[in-house]
């Protein structure tokens, strides 16, 4: 049996429930928070959602939270969620030296499209931009707790954001880094990605039926969860009774397309099998399986082609629970964590609501049962660009183990390459066709360049794994998109542009380049972006997972967000592209120094 991380605590608000035991009974009685739009101002009135059941004032007053005390919907939610945790874990009055890992990718701009326009024009609502990004809006959640600032990593890779926070926060416990986490995601819905979805036709008007034959696409959710991890030095030095066991996970990436899965499900199956031979667990021992099943055509194709391979004739019972729920996007991966965790601690399987027909080719979901013995269970999460991760849980035996003392091997940096505004790109052709430059914003240019330099100076053809970080992410397409939603409306948008916003972009991108189908990861933490990257790919490298990592920071700025950015702070910042990348390596041979800082 592979090590476990225990769980102490989880915390959950969603459209089925503001904590854990109204989703739970939402569970059990097969009841669905999918329904019309309530709080979200959109013209799209036709689409059903499943929102949280709660304004923004009434979860401020939840969390007796001062009207002056800047927050956004997806900071107010993180927060309800993890005070849900903390409080189960007996941990809310001991939170400053923890650890706070959190996946989101919208962020605030559910704040910032609604006055994005007057923004433009008047300083009166510019504070707004301060709690935009996805790293001010985890430090907003980890402020209400007086978690340290630099305890606080946000990590974007769209999907598989909140499944991903959860295995960095694992890794940092195996690696002796942190001894508690905790770990999870937020997201709210915005008219921004609400209108993106529906530019890729992928909405469904009605309530979604993942894996059936008539399935049209998905059904936009929100919500947040979180779960505290601990080592087993903490668990015996407080005294306590774990709720689950994290037995296993695997971050792999299709390397295929960047909002499309590939036909066999490459980057599903790799991290399937990963969580897999980590848990130390054969096919036949997992009862269960919490699918990504978000109700498209091409997912459900591809996640069922898949489980068929990792399974072949041992297939367990599988479920979407995103007919409960709509699609949590960031923070789906831990949303269905806990889902899993209470159906582990309750012995029942979620139904697949929806579903009649059976689509060809597919797998055939559970409709439910109850008092099902559960002793394993996997929770998958994918996400554009290919970000594909799995997680295995089980109910904790009664048995702590000890930890295993590791010997962390030592890194080296190979090569480093850097790009700023003044510098002119003369070499793009040498590693992609005009055709392909032509579809590429300027970013993705200046990434792609200083990533294949800097691997061709280490004499590396493809790296093990991909670590990117970011603090604004695809800020022009993104700029574009927003100025066009809220100049024009939300009823001609392109897909084009929404493609190409996430943060995670550049990430897949440069996996698809190198068909790298190993570790891919993004972080989007401010000023400390690269050294978060940094630090988890030294940390797979010391762990003895890979070799080779490929590590970038990559950010632009626009003429408005410069203009923005200076009524706002006073500082002035050039306009273009910054891109720095650096190959990281378990190999002195050929390196430039070694690397201490993690």
């Amino acid at each position: 049996m592979g090590e476990p991380i225990y769980i102490t605590g989880a915390g959950i608000i969603s459209a089925i429930g503001n904590n854990k035991s109204e989703v739970l009974c939402s569970l059990l009685e097969k009841r669905s928070g999918i329904g019309e739009m309530c709080y979200l101002q959109s013209g799209h009135t036709e689409l059903p959602v499943g929102e949280v059941k709660l304004s923004d004032e009434q979860m401020r007053g939840l969390l007796s939270l001062d009207k002056d005390k800047p927050a956004n919907r997806t900071s107010l939610m993180g927060s309800i969620a993890m005070k849900e945790a903390l409080e189960e874990a007996g941990l809310l009055s001991d939170v400053a030296n923890m650890l706070l890992i959190s996946g989101t990718t919208v962020g605030g701009m559910d704040y910032t499209e609604r006055c994005f326009l007057d923004l433009q024009e008047s300083d009166e609502q510019l504070r707004v931009l301060s709690t935009h990004d996805c790293g001010s809006t985890t430090l907003l959640q980890a402020d209400y707790f007086g978690i340290r600032p630099n305890n606080v990593t946000t990590i974007s890779t769209a999907c598989s954001s909140a499944a991903n926070a959860i295995i960095v926060g694992a890794n940092l416990i195996k690696a002796g880094k942190a001894s508690r986490v905790i770990a999870g995601g937020s997201e709210a819905i915005t008219k921004f990605h609400l209108n993106g979805f529906n530019s890729l036709l992928i909405l469904d008007p009605n309530q979604c039926r993942p894996f059936d034959a008539t399935r049209l696409g998905i059904n936009l959710g929100e919500g947040a969860a979180y779960v505290i991890l601990e080592s087993t030095e903490s668990i015996r030095e407080r005294d306590v009774v774990p709720i689950g066991e994290l037995r296993g996970y695997g971050n792999a990436c299709d390397a295929f397309h960047q909002t499309a899965s590939s036909p066999n499900g490459e980057g599903a199956y790799l991290a399937m099998r990963e969580a897999l031979e980590m848990s130390g667990l054969h096919t036949d021992e997992i009862q269960y399986v919490n699918a990504h099943g978000t109700g498209t055509p091409n997912n459900d194709v591809s996640e069922s082609a898949a489980l068929k391979r990792i399974f072949e004739g041992t297939m367990p019972l599988v479920s979407s629970t995103k007919s409960f729920t709509g699609h949590t996007t960031s923070a789906s991966g831990a949303v269905e964590a806990i889902i899993c965790l209470l159906a582990l601690q309750h012995q029942f399987v979620p139904a697949n609501l929806g579903w009649s027909k059976q689509m060809e080719g597919g797998i055939t979901p559970s409709l439910g049962e109850d008092h099902y013995e559960l002793h394993y269970v996997m929770c998958n999460s994918f996400g554009f660009g290919g970000n594909d991760s799995s997680l295995i849980f089980s109910r904790y035996n009664g048995c702590l183990q000890p930890t295993r003392q590791r010997s962390l091997r030592p890194v080296y940096i190979r090569s480093v390459c850097r790009y700023n505004p003044e510098d002119k790109i003369d070499n793009l052709r040498e590693f992609i066709s005009p055709i392909e430059s032509r579809r590429m914003c300027n970013l993705l240019k200046s990434a792609l360049v200083s990533s294949m330099t800097a691997l061709r100076e280490a004499g590396i053809d493809r790296p093990d794994g991909i670590f990117i970080g970011t603090k604004f992410g695809m800020l022009s397409n993104s700029e574009k998109f927003l100025q066009q939603m809220c100049r024009e409306g939300e009823q001609a948008l392109g897909p084009t542009l929404f493609m190409q916003s996430t943060h995670n972009t550049i990430a897949g991108m440069l996996a698809i380049r190198t068909q790298c189908h190993g570790y891919n990861i993004t972080f989007t933490q401010g000023n400390r972006s690269l050294d978060c990257s940094l630090c988890d790919a030294a940390l797979q490298i010391a762990l003895g997972r890979i070799d080779y990592a490929l590590v970038g920071c990559h950010d632009e700025s626009t003429l408005l967000f410069s203009d923005l950015f200076k009524r706002l702070t006073g500082e002035q910042i050039a306009i273009g592209e910054y891109s720095t990348s650096i190959i990281l390596s378990s190999s002195a041979e050929g390196s430039i120094e070694e690397f201490r800082n993690f």
